[in-house]
């Protein structure tokens, strides 16, 4: 696929007129749903279109093509072969099917750090807990110090009974980049299965699926990659791909049908967001992403030191473990945070964690450094507010 040539990277102003996000609020939170820009919207629209206007000629003859060229774009840009690649709803959907195809047995362990999606954690204790088997959560001790000792902690918690390891490569709530490629490298010295959940992964950072080597893989396209919701992919490594079913048995588990085939075929469906991934590739790489790419983790960096300086607490992590995700600690737990900087100051900004008390900014490409003051303005009259509460 070709693309127009990018003069150069459009300012964060010129990008967030492209989106159709409500220009009063300071949209901070890219990371937990994406943001669709209008020229992507608008062909998903028209997919949508196209479906109703002939039904029974798209859904039947027309699919299959139109889903194996978008299939084709999305694994040229994952850089994996399109055979091993699957649209799903959303990475929550792919790490189930991942979860529910391995052959756990009585006692048997599954390894992960105690940073992951806590959607998730459920999926991998309802899998453990039907086969007898044990979720293990290894403790990452933060603040960390360099990326590696997320590594030793998680290896340190592997036995004898484990089969598999379970990490993020892009942690939800902390933001951090974990170093997945020795993660992957030191899981499969120990002969263990590796199942990544890539949901933050898929344009916040160059991802090259064959190089990590991952056995599953499951992304979304609909958070930074900003195609429209319900756009999500499972990559499985081929000697797994048959123990891998599909949501619900239909007409993907017809003799000679494909791995892609048997998840994707399951009855009537709108297709219309996975048709568009290849949309909202295109206007990435026709407006010079790589470039907006850096310039949004060096606003992410940069607001991360101010927000340290802002609450007097630590980072996380050094500044290679943060992409466009960056989370900070509050002084004191504060479960109503969000709700007051959205609701008095109209900025959209998670506030999660152990009781409340991590802070999480997202930066897109959109993203300017006048919504970071806005929300480091807000966050002083707010904190101050709870400063006077709490000594009343």
């Amino acid at each position: 696929m070709e693309y127009k040539k990018a003069v150069a990277a459009p300012s964060p102003e010129e990008l967030r007129r492209e989106f159709l996000l409500d220009p009063e609020v300071a949209f901070l939170n890219h990371g937990s749903f994406g943001a669709c820009p209008r020229p992507v919207f608008e062909r998903y629209q028209a997919w949508q279109c196209e479906l109703e206007r002939e039904p029974v000629d798209f859904l039947d003859r027309r699919l299959p093509a139109l889903l194996d060229d978008a299939r084709g774009t999305l694994a040229a840009y994952v850089r994996c072969s399109a055979d091993d690649l699957a649209f799903v709803q959303n990475a929550t959907t792919g790490v189930n099917l991942a979860a529910r195809s391995l052959p756990l047995g009585q006692d048997d362990e599954v390894l992960a750090t105690d940073l992951e999606y806590g959607a998730c954690d459920l999926a991998w204790e309802w899998a453990c807990r039907r086969a007898g088997a044990r979720y293990v959560r290894a403790p990452i001790p933060l603040p960390l110090r360099e990326p590696s000792e997320v590594v030793g902690a998680l290896v340190a918690h592997a036995s004898k009974r484990t089969r598999a390891v379970y990490v993020s490569h892009v942690t939800s709530t902390t933001g951090l980049v974990l170093p997945l490629e020795e993660i992957v490298m030191r899981a499969r010295a120990l002969d263990l299965v590796t199942i990544v959940d890539g949901a933050h992964a898929p344009d916040q950072v160059p991802l090259d699926l064959a190089a990590i080597g991952a056995d599953y893989y499951a992304g979304n396209a609909h958070k930074w990659l900003s195609a429209p919701k319900g756009a999500g992919f499972l990559h499985v490594r081929p000697e797994h791909q048959d123990r891998v079913d599909a949501a619900i048995v239909s007409w993907g588990y017809s003799e000679g049908d494909t791995f892609s085939q048997r998840i994707e075929k399951q009855g009537t469906r709108d297709p219309a967001a996975w048709l568009t991934v290849p949309a909202a590739i295109r206007f990435q790489a026709e407006r010079d992403w790589d470039a907006v790419r850096d310039r949004s983790h060096r606003l992410a960096r940069e607001a991360r030191r101010d927000l340290c300086v802002l609450l007097g607490t630590e980072p996380l992590a050094p500044d290679s473990m943060v992409a466009q995700m960056a989370t900070v600690r509050l002084p004191r737990p504060s479960p109503e945070l969000s709700q007051r900087l959205f609701t008095r100051h109209r900025v959209e900004n998670p506030v999660g964690g152990p009781e409340k008390a991590l802070l999480r900014l997202s930066v897109a490409g959109y993203t300017t450094r006048d919504e970071i003051d806005r929300l480091l303005a807000a966050l002083v009259r707010e904190l101050d507010a709870e400063h006077g509460q709490h000594d009343e």
